[in-house]
C-alpha cells in the first residue's frame, strides 16, 4: 500500500515507518522538520503542517491510508479530516493515547487520582481528538490506544488486543512497547477488524 505517515520523526512515527517499510509498503513520511528522518528505500519524507486542510489535502492524493502518530497537543482532528475528505484517502489509523481507556470499575484512567498531572492536557487532547472520531462517518477510522505505559523497547510479536478497558499482565502492569504496538497498528491496516472503534494492546 501507499501509506501517508504524519508525525515520521517521532518515538513512535519513526517505529511505525519501521514496520510499514519492512512489509513492503510504500511511505510518504510527513513532518515539520523532514531531515530528522532517517533515508530508507520506499520512503519519502516532505515537510507539511497537518493543521491546514487545504496543503495537507494535496500531499494525501493518492494514498491509501494515513496513519496519524502526531502529538495530540499540535493536531488537529478536525483538519485532518478536512484534508483527508478534499483528498479522498478513505483510511485513517491513529496512534492513540491510554487516558480514555476504563479500568474495571469503569472508570477513565484520566480520571483516577494517580494519573500524572504533567500529562493532562496532552491526554485531555486524546480524549477530545477520540471523541471527534466518533462523530466522523464518512472516514473509515481506527483509533490504537496503548496501554498506560508506552516505551521504547523490543519487537517480540506477543502481545494481546483489547476494546475499551486498560489491559494489564500478570503482575498488574499495563504496558506495551512501542516496537509492538507498531505491529498491531500495521496489522490493523493490512487486515481491518477495527473500522470506526478504538482498540488497544497490551502484554
Amino acid at each position: 500500500m501507499k501509506v501517508a505517515l504524519i508525525g515520521i520523526t517521532g518515538h513512535v512515527g519513526s517505529r511505525v515507518a519501521n514496520e510499514l517499510l519492512r512489509r513492503g509498503h510504500k511511505v510518504l513520511g510527513l513532518a515539520r522538520h523532514p531531515a530528522d528522518a532517517v533515508s530508507q528505500p520506499n520512503l519519502t519524507v516532505t515537510p507539511s503542517d497537518a493543521t491546514v486542510p487545504p496543503q495537507l489535502s494535496q500531499l494525501l492524493v493518492g494514498n491509501d491510508a494515513v496513519v496519524s502518530a502526531s502529538r495530540f497537543g499540535t493536531s488537529a482532528p478536525t483538519a485532518l479530516l478536512e484534508a483527508m475528505k478534499l483528498s479522498r484517502v478513505p483510511r485513517l489509523l491513529v496512534v492513540g493515547g491510554a487516558a480514555s481507556l476504563r479500568l474495571p470499575s469503569g472508570q477513565r484512567l484520566i480520571d483516577t487520582p494517580d494519573f500524572p498531572e504533567a500529562y493532562k492536557n496532552e491526554a485531555r487532547s486524546g480524549v477530545n481528538f477520540l471523541a471527534a472520531l466518533q462523530r466522523e462517518d464518512q472516514i473509515y477510522w481506527t483509533f490504537l490506544s496503548p496501554s498506560a505505559e508506552f516505551v521504547p523497547g523490543e519487537r517480540t510479536t506477543h502481545f494481546r488486543l483489547g476494546t475499551d478497558e486498560l489491559l494489564v499482565d500478570a503482575n498488574g502492569r499495563s504496558w506495551i512497547s512501542m516496537e509492538d504496538f507498531a505491529i498491531a497498528l500495521v496489522d490493523e491496516l493490512e487486515h481491518p477488524a477495527h473500522d470506526r472503534r478504538r482498540f488497544t494492546v497490551g502484554y
